[in-house]
């Protein structure tokens, strides 16, 4: 049994496999990354003080969709879109095609496949980093934190999005019902996302999140959106066969105990976001406690929708 949590070969196959379709599926995930746009605007003038980035790198691009909006956002920068899946960067490079005109020639997005843990950039390269719904497949949030702050340039734009902790809480529960294996990833809690953050040496962060309270008609509903998706079990410790009917039947049962009045199930999407800066050189990385910040939850604003 390996020590990580996920298996990051798998994941690079299931969101290749799911690239075709994805788009079709991923409603959610363009919402995400329009609000992690619609933030640009007031952060910019603090993080680039007026001036227009030279890099901008998007990690875990997907699709292109947010690498895409950053391009025609700072037209002469160099945006590069970076993947762990090889048919995620071909869907990305179908997508930028097509936009072609919207874009500077010289400056069109550069597509890299790389892992997020292993930045093929210089220190202190990136003006601005974004990466919205990637980092739920990377269980190293320090070493992620380390490799965003080798990256990026002092005073740069950190700008992130990731699935909180009570993300598809309905059917992890379901699923516990009928057997004991991990049927659903772990995500994490926003309050170790900021810790995380502040001990990595990141200037003043800040922590939204919003919960998406949707609905599928039935549990064969959700399990093939989440394929569509690409977000299938790829936890070292997933059942290798395939989910027995008499196991799939448990969990259909005891999620569908929990519908709603007018008949579908809730399916439920936390999503935290942070925005930080990048600290000048030889600023510490908190350790073994020392100088340890916590975030309250309580005191976290959550924005309701669907």
């Amino acid at each position: 049994m390996s020590d990580a949590l996920f298996d990051h070969r798998q994941v690079g196959r299931a969101f290749s496999r799911a690239a075709t379709h994805y788009d079709e599926a991923a409603s959610l995930q363009r919402e995400v990354a329009d609000r992690l746009a619609e933030s640009l605007p007031y952060y910019e003038d603090k993080a680039l003080g007026g001036r227009t980035p030279g890099v901008v790198l998007d990690v875990g691009c997907g699709t292109g969709y947010l690498t895409a909006q950053l391009q025609q956002r700072w037209p002469k920068a160099q945006v590069i879109g970076l993947d762990l899946a090889p048919g995620m960067l071909q869907a990305a490079q179908a997508r930028l095609s097509k936009k072609r005109g919207l874009f500077d020639f010289a400056r069109r997005p550069q597509l890299l496949r790389a892992d997020a843990l292993a930045l093929p950039l210089a220190a202190g390269s990136v003006d601005v980093l974004t990466s919205s719904l990637c980092l739920q497949w990377i269980e190293d949030l320090p070493g992620v934190f380390a490799e965003f702050r080798r990256v990026l340039r002092p005073d740069g734009l950190l700008l992130v999005s990731t699935f909180g902790l009570q993300t598809l809480m309905e059917l992890r529960e379901a699923f516990a019902q009928a057997d004991d294996a991990p049927h659903v990833s772990p995500f994490v809690d926003i309050a170790r996302f900021g810790d995380a953050l502040i001990a990595a040496g990141f200037r003043d962060p800040v922590l939204d999140r919003d919960l998406f309270r949707l609905s599928q008609p039935d549990l064969p509903s959700i399990m093939r959106e989440l394929r569509t998706l690409g977000a299938t079990n790829a936890m070292h410790d997933r059942r290798r066969a395939l989910t027995g009917r008499a196991r799939f039947a448990r969990a259909a049962q005891a999620y569908d105990a929990m519908r709603r009045d007018d008949g579908t199930l809730p399916v439920t999407w936390e999503v935290v976001y942070a925005q930080a800066w990048g600290p000048q050189p030889g600023a510490p990385i908190r350790r073994g406690g020392v100088e340890e910040v916590h975030v309250p939850v309580a005191g976290i604003p959550i924005r309701r929708r669907g």
